[in-house]
């Protein structure tokens, strides 16, 4: 009996978006965890400015940073690593 072994398929590419704007010393900290976990699950890191989107602006400017995950919103304010390393490889 030949026992056949299959490679586990990889999971789908995730993204992350975090949206911010320049000078936010929260959207620096959430850019670190951000990166970070992403790194270390193989996200792929997007980052939009809420300062060059009305749409963005309207939506989130009262939240800023707010994290994305393939286009749902995650958290925003402050990023745990841990739920977000759990959104990515869950």
């Amino acid at each position: 009996m030949t026992r056949m072994t299959h490679a586990p398929t990889p999971s789908p590419a995730r993204t992350v978006t975090l949206i911010g704007k320049p000078g936010c010393h929260l959207c620096d900290d959430a850019r670190t965890v951000v990166r970070q976990v992403a790194a270390e699950t193989g996200a792929t890191v997007e980052e939009q400015d809420i300062t060059r989107d009305e749409d963005l602006h309207r939506r989130y400017w009262e939240q800023i940073p707010v994290v994305l995950v393939d286009g749902e919103q995650h958290t925003f304010w402050r990023v745990d690593p841990d739920r977000l390393r759990r959104a990515l490889t869950g």
